[in-house]
């Protein structure tokens, strides 16, 4: 009698290639959904957890200024009530974090007159856009985990101080951690920048966008704003400036977008 072994042993070489090509899928399908949840975390939940920091510490703000001998901010028109109410809804892309993330270095200023300076991650200052919808507070410094991580507007180091002559620079994330500064590209001229201080408010209006400059663009934070990348972008004349800067395109930190204004009062 002819005994066949070759029919076996090509079924049990099937087998475990079924049994691999299994544990490969099951793998490629576990890794896909860890990237999938930290994504999710670091997308949704972060902003979730940064924007309600953020609208908690204004809250706190605004309590400990009502509650000082210091006289009450006065109410603007157009301003917003108490509260960050949400941003308004837009086309999700990939884009990311200014990174201010990684924003521009600051420029050397000289600060404005004023107390002394609240320390590196405290907020001591609120602002306001209305055309966005948006309040948050502001912080010294642009660090990312002391500051623009919790979903404030972080103040470059060596700008202004509210209010005063020079250039008051703000860096705030574009996406993720609270993305205060996402929708900053839909500012126009004549929008108005509110930036309340314990007893005082600010206003500054949008006067002029840069869609595009390097991160390295220092100029762009310097007391006279004006971008060393594009030179004919910005201002010559000494004044009392705001600048925000952030990330652009969103989802990455290849650029950086920034809007200013100037103070009317």
């Amino acid at each position: 009698m002819r005994v066949v072994v070759q029919g076996r042993g090509g079924q049990e070489r099937r087998d475990v290639l079924a049994r691999a090509l299994w544990v490969c899928a099951e793998v490629i399908t576990t890794v896909g959904v860890v990237v999938a949840l930290l994504v999710v975390h670091q997308v949704w939940w972060t902003n979730r957890q940064a924007a309600a920091a953020a609208r908690e510490q204004v809250r706190a703000l605004e309590s400990e200024w009502a509650g000082s001998p210091s006289a009450p901010v006065e109410e603007h028109p157009g301003a917003l009530p108490s509260g960050v109410p949400s941003a308004p809804s837009g086309d999700a892309e990939h884009g990311v974090s200014p990174s201010p993330s990684r924003s521009p270095s600051p420029a050397a200023g000289a600060p404005g007159p004023g107390p002394a300076r609240p320390s590196r991650d405290q907020a001591y200052a609120v602002l306001r856009i209305p055309r966005l919808g948006l309040v948050v507070p502001v912080a010294q410094g642009v660090d990312k985990r002391t500051v623009l991580d919790k979903g404030y507007a972080g103040q470059y180091p060596g700008t202004a101080r509210p209010g005063a002559q020079g250039n008051f620079a703000l860096a705030g994330h574009r996406n993720t951690h609270g993305e205060p500064f996402r929708y900053i590209n839909r500012l126009r001229a004549g929008d108005e920048l509110i930036v309340d201080v314990q007893g005082r408010r600010h206003t500054y209006v949008v006067g002029k966008v840069l869609n595009e400059t390097t991160e390295r663009d220092t100029g762009v934070i310097a007391p006279v704003p004006r971008s060393v990348v594009k030179p004919d972008q910005g201002y010559s004349e000494p004044g009392a400036y705001i600048t925000l800067t952030t990330c652009t395109p969103e989802y990455t930190s290849k650029y950086r977008l920034v809007v200013w204004g100037t103070l009317t009062s």
